[in-house]
């Protein structure tokens, strides 16, 4: 299903302005369809004078009337003329007579979408129409409405108003966190302008029992029932007052009695003017404890790494001197070795302890154990000059030190076989796939003759990381006088969109 973007960009000429509004509305449609008890859908013009479905929110408050999104889908001839006239009139519009979908009589209001710009722009203006939203609610479940009914419909109406003023959605509002957002049937207050409660359904009032609060919300205000549950000795977040009082679209949180409690407030406009204001609300103890455990081991898994890299980097500093004091050469160069493979592991394990994933950044690291290879180089008394092409992209951990070790010793092998005794360059490049990775190390030293290849612990190495361990293949591509080309291809054997590749 293709997204909100490629949508509008393929059927509108939507500006980057207009596009972030029309993401910002879509973040709150839920919310609007929980708030109606009816399925919401927005609407953007189509080159042809129709318009076409970018997004579907369906009531968690309610059953939904529409089984299939209608997602790319051209407006229905029976609702087309009613949104093309709150396109064009800018006003909202209701259906003047049930509309029959499946054999179900239904009410259809259509909203017209208008954004603000900038607060930094002078004069500040209101553009559009940019898009419709379509709320379609379900009359054959007509019944008398509770209150709390009565008033989610009523903030959807106010909501419903202030898209149809450019009023909302809000952009000064922080981003919505990814887990514990409150949603309208995790509790809700209505305030009044003075931010006096004056509705607060069942699950709000529980949250504010759950952090010792044992009376009625309603004819109270919030800010001061706030500030009596929250210990004096307890530093609040700066944003609480602007929150319980709802003057600013702003999130926050009450903790009291090891409770947890997220806010979220929707300043309530009409002409411009504040006049209230929606405090949704949720109750998120067990999430930030959750939370709370996955930084710990993080941390923990973070200070891991930090201590393999020294060890390792102890293991080399000891592999350096045993080098040093030995006398034959053979010994000397071996051991020079290990402690090259030991430092590259090193280097893998310094940028996990960095980060808070397991995952790495694999350029970063390549880069690095370039460093290495120019020290290998002035040992041999060559001028190496390394060129990396195309670029690795990020990797998991358990693919990064088996490949940085493998690329190391191929890197090296070129410096110390192929350019031995003479200048020259070693070109590294990197191909990625959506299938795997293909990396490709030349030199243009003297060469091989074609079908040989090593058999030396450097090459028994590289077989064992790049075939045992990566399930890769290698290819030796060698001409006599004119350097070598080495080829490993490993196939991903991961989601990609797990280490945060696009």
């Amino acid at each position: 299903m293709p997204t909100m973007s490629e949508l509008v960009t393929a059927h509108t000429r939507s500006s980057e302005e207009d596009l972030n509004w029309l993401h910002a509305l879509l973040g709150d449609l839920q919310l609007l369809a929980d708030l109606a008890f009816a399925d919401i859908v927005l609407w953007t013009p189509s080159a042809d004078g129709s318009f076409v479905a970018v997004a579907h929110a369906r009531p968690s408050s309610a059953a939904t009337l529409f089984y299939r999104d209608f997602v790319g889908q051209i407006v229905k001839p029976d609702w087309r003329q009613l949104v093309t006239d709150a396109f064009e009139r800018g006003e909202i519009l209701d259906s003047s007579a049930p509309d029959w979908f499946e054999e179900t009589p239904t009410r259809v209001r259509a909203v017209p979408v208008f954004r603000r710009t900038s607060p930094s722009a002078v004069p500040q203006q209101v553009l559009g129409p940019l898009a419709v939203l379509t709320r379609h609610t379900n009359l054959s479940e007509a019944r008398m409405p509770s209150r709390q009914e009565l008033t989610f419909n009523d903030c959807a109406n106010d909501l419903f108003r202030m898209i149809a003023t450019g009023d909302f959605p809000q952009l000064t509002a922080p981003t919505a966190p990814r887990r514990g957002a409150p949603r309208a049937s995790d509790g809700l207050i209505r305030l009044d302008a003075d931010g006096v409660a004056i509705f607060a359904s069942p699950n709000a009032l529980s949250a504010f029992n759950r952090i010792g609060f044992g009376g009625e919300l309603e004819g109270e205000s919030l800010a001061e029932v706030v500030t009596d549950l929250v210990p004096e000795r307890l530093s609040i977040d700066e944003t609480l007052p602007l929150v319980v009082t709802g003057k600013a679209p702003w999130r926050s949180e009450i903790e009291a009695k090891g409770v947890t409690v997220s806010l979220r407030a929707i300043p309530v406009k009409h002409d411009g003017d504040r006049v209230g204001a929606i405090v949704l609300c949720r109750e998120v103890t067990e999430l930030r404890h959750q939370e709370q455990e996955l930084l710990t081991k993080d941390a923990t898994i973070r200070e891991i790494h930090h201590r393999v890299k020294n060890n390792l980097q102890t293991v080399a500093s000891l592999l350096r001197i045993q080098a040093r004091r030995s006398t034959s050469d053979e010994a000397r160069e071996s051991l020079s070795q290990a402690t090259r493979r030991v430092s590259a592991i090193a280097l893998v394990h310094d940028t996990l302890s960095q980060g808070l994933t397991q995952s790495v950044d694999f350029d970063e690291v390549f880069d690095r154990v370039l460093l290495l290879i120019a020290e290998v180089a002035s040992s041999h008394g060559t001028r190496v000059k390394p060129m990396k092409k195309g670029a690795f992209g990020v990797l998991p951990s358990d693919y990064a030190t088996p490949l940085s070790l493998a690329l190391t010793e191929l890197v090296t092998n070129a410096v110390e076989h192929g350019l031995k005794d003479r200048d020259g360059t070693v070109v590294i490049t990197a191909r990625r796939s959506d299938e795997g990775l293909t990396v490709s190390v030349r030199d243009n030293g003297v060469g091989l003759a074609e079908g040989k290849v090593g058999s030396g612990l450097g090459t028994q190495i590289i077989r064992t990381l790049i075939e045992g361990e990566l399930g890769g293949i290698i290819d030796w591509h060698t001409m006599s006088g004119r350097g070598t080309e080495v080829t490993v291809a490993v196939p991903f054997r991961f989601d990609q969109g797990s280490v945060g590749v696009r």
